[in-house]
């Protein structure tokens, strides 16, 4: 593994990540050298480009002599460090974490604009969810097409913070936030006003790109047609940090 030469003061440390040995700098976490290395870690709130959040829960991993499960996204590596990313306790757990978050909100993917474009979808096949076993909450959500060129279904939503984060970070909109606590919590613009009413949006369509479901997307798309691209965002991250 080639690793540039890191700042003066950020040493190399030596550790493993399923039994393979892996060198990186001390201040990259566990789900960044992952990446790098294509070792496969589902997450749904994370995304290179933006702050970590460490919601989502999916990208818990083990490490040797701790009890507890740790999140890659936000876990630094550290020298000796021995990482296990795929263990029958960890399927167990994102099996889980993914069932409830469709019993959660009300996930119909055979009417969704994002059928067969979805990472809800695709961490569902690839943990094995093939039913729920929690009962569902049956909550109807609003679906607000207030806004000409976009729509949100907050039926879909995730909570995974993308859009609000995008928002603040990269656009410096700041229009997306967050209301309420617990199951009840919905993404909001502006003050939790309809987003067609927004003084601040300015229709750039990043936070439905990042979106990972059928949440938010375009107005006039149909069944499977909803699909997003995600390569944008480390570029003008990379190019802002270089500035």
């Amino acid at each position: 593994m080639n690793i540039p030469a890191p700042p003066s003061n950020v040493r190399v440390v030596t550790f493993q990540i399923d039994d393979q040995d892996y060198s990186a700098r001390e201040d990259e976490t566990i789900i960044e050298v992952a990446r790098e290395n294509r070792i496969p870690i589902p997450t749904l709130c994370y995304l290179e480009g933006l702050t970590t959040w460490g919601a989502c829960r999916l990208c818990l991993v083990e490490l040797v002599g701790s009890p507890r499960l740790v999140p890659a996204c936000v876990t630094r590596v550290a020298e000796g460090m021995q990482i296990h990313t795929d263990t029958p306790r960890l399927q167990r757990y994102r099996r889980t974490i993914v069932e409830l978050l469709f019993a959660e909100r009300n996930h119909v993917c055979s009417v969704c604009v994002s059928n067969g474009h979805c990472e809800l979808q695709s961490l569902a096949q690839r943990c094995g969810v093939d039913h729920v076993r929690m009962p569902y909450r049956h909550v109807p959500y609003e679906v607000d097409s207030s806004h000409e060129m976009f729509r949100v279904d907050h039926n879909r939503c995730v909570l995974c913070t993308r859009c609000v984060r995008v928002c603040d970070e990269i656009e410096g909109a700041h229009t997306w936030d967050v209301m309420g606590r617990g199951s009840d919590c919905r993404v909001i613009t502006d003050m939790n006003r309809p987003w067609g009413e927004s003084d601040t949006c300015t229709s750039c369509g990043k936070c439905v790109q990042v979106c990972p479901t059928g949440a938010l997307v375009k107005q006039g798309t149909s069944v499977g047609e909803m699909t997003k691209d995600l390569h944008f965002l480390p570029y003008i991250a990379r190019r802002r940090h270089i500035r």
